[in-house]
């Protein structure tokens, strides 16, 4: 079976897209003027003559966001500051922080490591059976999808393995679990699930409903492009109530759910984080292996690796392009695991989130002499801080630029009403960081005739953060027109940069 990773991924990028909190659009304060044209017109070419442009202090004032913005502008070819201000002030990177996780990663695992997942068997295969227990063991791959679990089933079953004599165990091991990404946060969000040594569909399940009657049909759904099997290790109970969207608790063998009835609607889905990765993993894996007529009993948990011989394995595409995909889609589950197996490598032993987030704050201040304090790998957590300055010093250090600009996302200069400004000579490549009431912004661009720059423009408004602090909604009051302010800041002094001379 051919499975296409990108298109699987897009899948399940798109159906995330009704859970999780998406990027604002970026957008410029001053739009420009659209002329009237004929069907048969010509457009005219871009009016790039110089005009008068506001200061960054108007722009700031404008986008009226209160807190601290802190910004550099840096000449690539001169070293020299083309703007500044507030720029060594310690902030929130919130995504951001995926770009030195990125660096990280990519140092000390390499840009060709792959994550694999193993099935094991502890004793030899006679005919059809297997005298010994199976193995189901995790290497930590982050991207792992249910088609790719599918594709390891089916190369297990070519073996012509049909029964186990022993036990089915899992193991993930591999690197260091932890039920959430942040604890703190509500307990719903698809983007702050448990992280471990064996993770699939990022930890996270299609929580999917439709009416029925007088009540509502519900299912919780592995989805991935070709296969959805329907799961039970994490269920979920509509009720008729007020207060919280979700409720949440950990249950012998799973998670339980409510969901408040009136919330609902028709029909819809979302993701919901998965707590129990390693469980999920073995159901799903159960319910492929039985499509081959391959029976699994219930899967078994063990903290130690059982020897055996490899009966097959999954390998994830190179790490360079789970970076670029981690830099698109920002993934923080794909970010945690990326610090995490490097910490351990680096450290020769598995290391704990906040132990390996200082582990790879000192690799950046041992490589690029930057000074942060990091807490995690995804920037999800408020407690991590580094200022603009840092992060363009970082961007503009051995071999950085190298590396990310190719796997970047590119940032479309747009006009003040959030659409694309065709032809615009400025390109730009960037990573976003959005959470409430901080935005940011870091990169590369090229200017009007060729000219380089890095840059990193963060914004941040703590009293207003902690006023929504443990907060069940998606966009707290006043978050989502604040944080589009804060994008359409951060156009205004992109453009400024870029046109300037």
């Amino acid at each position: 079976m051919a499975v296409k990773r990108r298109g699987v991924l897009a899948g399940i990028i798109a159906l995330l897209a009704g859970a999780v909190r998406a990027e604002s659009p970026l957008g410029a304060l001053r739009p420009l003027p659209r002329p009237e044209r004929g069907e048969d017109s010509v457009a005219p070419p871009l009016d790039l003559r110089p005009r008068a442009r506001p200061s960054v202090q108007d722009i700031i004032k404008a986008a009226d966001l209160g807190g601290v913005v802190g910004f550099v502008a840096l000449d690539m070819a001169t070293g020299r500051e083309i703007e500044s201000g507030d720029a060594p002030v310690p902030l929130p990177p919130a995504s951001v922080t995926k770009v030195p996780t990125t660096l990280y990663a990519l140092d000390i695992l390499g840009p060709e490591h792959r994550f694999a997942t193993r099935f094991i068997g502890t004793g030899p295969l006679v005919g059809d059976r297997l005298q010994g227990d199976l193995v189901l063991a995790g290497g930590g791959d982050p991207a792992l999808l249910t088609d790719h679990l599918a594709v390891l089933v089916a190369r297990l079953a070519a073996t012509g393995l049909r029964r186990i004599e022993g036990r089915f165990l899992v193991w993930q091991g591999a690197l260091p679990f932890a039920r959430a990404i942040d604890p703190s946060q509500p307990s719903h969000l698809g983007y702050n699930p448990a992280v471990g040594g064996l993770n699939l569909n990022f930890n996270r399940v299609s929580f999917e409903w439709a009416r029925s009657g007088a009540g509502y049909a519900t299912r919780m759904i592995a989805h991935s492009d070709l296969r959805q099997p329907e799961v039970r290790m994490a269920r979920i109970e509509v009720q008729d109530r007020d207060g919280d969207l979700f409720t949440y608790r950990d249950v012998a063998g799973g998670d339980s759910w409510t969901v408040r009835r009136d919330a609902l609607g028709d029909r819809g889905s979302r993701w919901l984080p998965v707590r129990d990765p390693a469980r999920y993993t073995a159901e799903v894996a159960q319910v492929l292996a039985a499509d081959h007529g391959l029976v699994l009993p219930d899967a078994e948990m063990v903290p130690d690796l059982p020897q055996g011989v490899e009966l097959a394995r999954w390998e994830s595409v190179p790490l360079t392009e789970i970076c670029r995909d981690l830099l698109n889609f920002s993934t923080n589950l794909t970010a945690e695991v990326l610090g995490l197996a490097a910490s351990a490598k680096r450290e020769g032993r598995l290391v704990a989130q906040r132990a390996s987030a200082r582990a790879m704050a000192l690799w950046v201040l041992q490589t690029t002499g930057i000074a942060a304090r990091f807490v995690d790998h995804s920037g999800l957590q408020d407690d991590t801080e580094v200022s603009a300055r840092a992060i363009v010093r970082l961007l503009t250090g051995p071999g950085a630029e190298t590396r990310l600009r190719p796997i970047l996302k590119p940032i479309a200069m747009t006009d003040g009403r959030g659409e694309v400004i065709a032809g615009h000579p400025v390109v730009a490549v960037a990573k976003t960081g959005t959470l409430n009431f901080v935005t940011t912004l870091a990169g590369y661009a090229t200017r009007p005739g060729g000219g380089k720059m890095a840059f990193a423009i963060f914004a941040a408004n703590p009293e207003r953060r902690a006023e929504v602090a443990g907060s069940t909604e998606d966009w707290p009051p006043g978050a989502e027109s604040w944080n589009l302010r804060a994008r359409r800041m951060q156009q205004e002094l992109l453009q400024r940069w870029g046109m300037r001379v």
